[in-house]
């Protein structure tokens, strides 16, 4: 009986001298990390952004005006790929133009619809 009560007497001391161990260890580890982020903190003035912006409003219009342009050629490729179709009377060529007209309007027109949409 007494070896049973002197094995769970060094468990327990055991036990707490883990915890303690642990404890003595992650406490100032974790206050160490939250002084370090508090401290690494800056504050940022920055009431012009434009000089951050303007490079990108700039690559907005120059990638919206390549999708037109493109897009405008499209359309004319298939305007006259339709004007043939119909001639020839092949009704699965003058789909594809159509489908093809369509896409180019939209690629066209989508200046436009940036500009509505508020882009």
């Amino acid at each position: 009986m007494r070896r049973n009560e002197i094995k769970n007497v060094t468990t327990e001391s055991k036990k707490e001298g883990l915890f303690t161990r642990v404890k003595k260890r992650l406490i100032p580890a974790v206050s160490g990390a939250v002084m370090a982020c508090s401290l690494m903190s800056t504050q940022v003035f920055a009431a012009d952004t434009s000089a951050v912006t303007a490079p990108l409003d700039n690559l907005k219009t120059l990638v919206i005006a390549i999708i037109g342009a493109v897009g405008v050629i499209i359309l004319a490729k298939n305007v006259m790929e339709f004007a043939q179709a119909y001639q020839q009377q092949d009704s699965s060529t003058m789909n594809s133009a159509l489908k093809g007209i369509v896409a180019g309007v939209m690629m066209a027109g989508i200046s436009s619809v940036l500009t509505i949409l508020g882009f």
